[in-house]
């Protein structure tokens, strides 16, 4: 039984793509899902205290009780938490990777962005 964790946003409409992607791609068999609106703008930031120790409390939690050894941070298409253009919201998914890799250094983790059609992309 292996787990992977996603951080992603709480929009119901990329839930399902997200999770079919990960467990398709990365043979896990369970997808920790860590939602926030807009999480790749808070860990890109880091400024709300609260929301940051929050997102990273549950992913200690998907570590270290189901093992997971995958973390992915994605933004998406029309967010409504964080109502930016792709470009940037890849340069903060980029910056959460940065950030997450400071505190998870043993652990593996990639970025994922989600189209207008709820496909996902590596990135």
């Amino acid at each position: 039984m292996t787990f992977c964790t996603s951080i992603h946003c709480m929009d119901g409409r990329i839930q399902e793509s997200t999770i079919r992607y990960l467990k398709e791609n990365y043979e896990v068999d369970y997808v920790d899902a860590i939602t926030e609106p807009g999480p790749c703008k808070i860990l890109a930031e880091n400024q709300d205290k609260i929301l940051v120790d929050s997102i990273l409390s549950r992913i200690d939690i998907s570590i270290n009780k189901h093992k997971s050894q995958l973390i992915f941070i994605s933004g998406h298409y029309d967010c409504a938490g964080n109502p930016v253009d792709k470009t940037t919201q890849i340069d903060q998914v980029q910056k959460s990777i940065e950030f997450l890799k400071h505190n998870y250094p043993d652990t593996e983790i990639s970025g994922l962005w989600i189209d207008d059609r709820w496909k996902v992309y590596g990135i």
